[in-house]
């Protein structure tokens, strides 16, 4: 069910407990910034949630809200992660969701990094 992408924050949402170590992931990358994972339903050979540590309801809340130095690590954790993965010799897509329009499914801002064979053309 898609959000409306703006707040207030729900502590209860499924990236809260991760983050909180109620639910288990199957994590690929973690720094003070992000913590990144495996999606449980993939859409591509690699299918990576990264997620802020910090609550942020949706892209349009992170990018009014968050410092400027968080904004910055965030992105910059999420090549870390391609790197990591070998994404970057034949390319990877890089996409968040915010609102309803977009389908956002969680309330908490994520980048899905997908990649790892040829994704269809986007938009589908």
């Amino acid at each position: 069910m898609a959000v409306t992408g703006k707040g207030p924050y729900d502590q209860q949402n499924i990236f809260a407990k991760i983050l909180r170590g109620e639910i288990p992931c199957k994590p690929v990358f973690e720094n003070e910034w992000v913590l990144a994972f495996e999606d449980i339903a993939p859409k591509a050979p690699v299918h990576v949630l990264i997620i802020p540590k910090k609550p942020y309801v949706s892209f349009m809340d992170f990018s009014k809200t968050a410092p400027t130095e968080e904004i910055a690590e965030v992105m910059r954790s999420a090549g870390q992660i391609a790197h990591k993965l070998g994404l970057e010799e034949n390319g990877y897509r890089l996409i968040t969701n915010a609102g309803t329009n977009s389908g956002q499914e969680v309330p908490h801002f994520h980048l899905h990094l997908m990649g790892g064979g040829p994704l269809p053309a986007f938009p589908q």
